[in-house]
């Protein structure tokens, strides 16, 4: 096959600032963009000429916003994607297995080289009577996991990054849902209607979805690795936290987990009811009434 390959790179991803990238073959194309719309342009402009290689340079934010337009752009068949991680997180580089500091050039010659390629399903997010999806991206999740994420954005105000932040992210995290019982406390969770709930209108300490096998920190919420749209959920308040925590951290199969609240589900999609907000790969959004599903896969370069 001839390969004909474009590359994505967000001047503003943390390792792409102040510096300049390296000269690319004359055959790359290249887009930087900047303005609304120039990323939307740019991908239509690769389908047009052929693009069947997409190198993404940046971190996990960069990847949600290229697909949430490409499947759109191209229309059919869909390009082969490679990563070039340079943002301030990287699980689906982890999940993968390409190294941190892999370059664009790295990834070009693995594709010319015919290394073997992986593939993931995105998550897809729609709003409710809107057939085309908002976003797709690789993890979502409301409640405790927005505040998580703020308290993470923090953190890497303070140079923190990777999995240093989720680190400190994550220990903040535990100590603050476990403190605390009046107003404004994480343990009031956030009310919600959950599709897939056996008490679908309540209060919900925590819903985290992911389409990734591997997530930082060898960290297993949904259970033992595996392909698919897996969702992990906790009613508000959580109950027995203390003693709930290390089996969901570590994917450990408990009775009593499913009894004091927790829940593990595999599900092609779900719907979600919720006033607050959601993340998806590391950003907050507005909430709403949404639909999350299992979406396209994309087969991933792997140097």
């Amino acid at each position: 096959m001839v390969i004909t390959a474009g590359v994505i790179r967000n001047e503003h991803s943390h390792r792409n600032r102040g510096g300049a990238p390296a000269p690319l073959p004359a055959r790359v194309l290249a887009i930087l963009p900047e303005r609304p719309g120039d990323l939307a342009a740019g991908l239509l402009d690769f389908a047009q000429r052929g693009v069947n290689l997409i190198v993404i340079d940046g971190g996990d934010g960069t990847i949600r916003e290229v697909l949430s337009l490409l499947p759109e752009a191209y229309g059919g068949r869909l390009p082969r994607l490679a990563l070039a991680p340079n943002g301030k997180t990287h699980a689906l580089a982890l999940d993968i297995g390409t190294p941190l500091g892999t370059s664009v050039e790295a990834n070009l010659a693995a594709a010319e080289a015919g290394k073997p390629t992986k593939f993931r399903a995105c998550l897809e997010v729609l709003r409710r009577g809107h057939p085309v999806p908002e976003r797709r991206g690789f993890l979502f999740g409301v409640g405790a996991f927005v505040r998580a994420t703020e308290l993470a954005q923090k953190h890497h105000g303070l140079g923190l990054f990777d999995n240093a932040a989720i680190a400190v992210t994550l220990g903040v995290a535990a100590v603050r849902s476990l403190a605390g019982r009046g107003p404004g406390s994480w343990r009031n969770g956030e009310p919600g209607r959950l599709s897939i709930s056996d008490q679908p209108q309540q209060d919900w300490f925590l819903v985290l979805a992911s389409t990734l096998k591997r997530l930082p920190l060898g960290l297993k919420p949904f259970g033992e690795p595996r392909d698919g749209l897996k969702v992990l959920s906790a009613g508000a308040p959580p109950r027995r936290l203390i003693r709930a925590l290390p089996p969901i951290l570590t994917g450990r199969a408990s009775d009593w987990l499913a009894n004091a609240g927790y829940s593990r589900d595999d599900v092609a999609e779900f719907e979600l009811m919720i006033d607050g907000d959601f993340v998806l790969d590391g950003e907050i959004f507005r909430g709403g009434d949404l639909v999350i599903r299992q979406g396209p896969q994309f087969e991933f370069v792997v140097p």
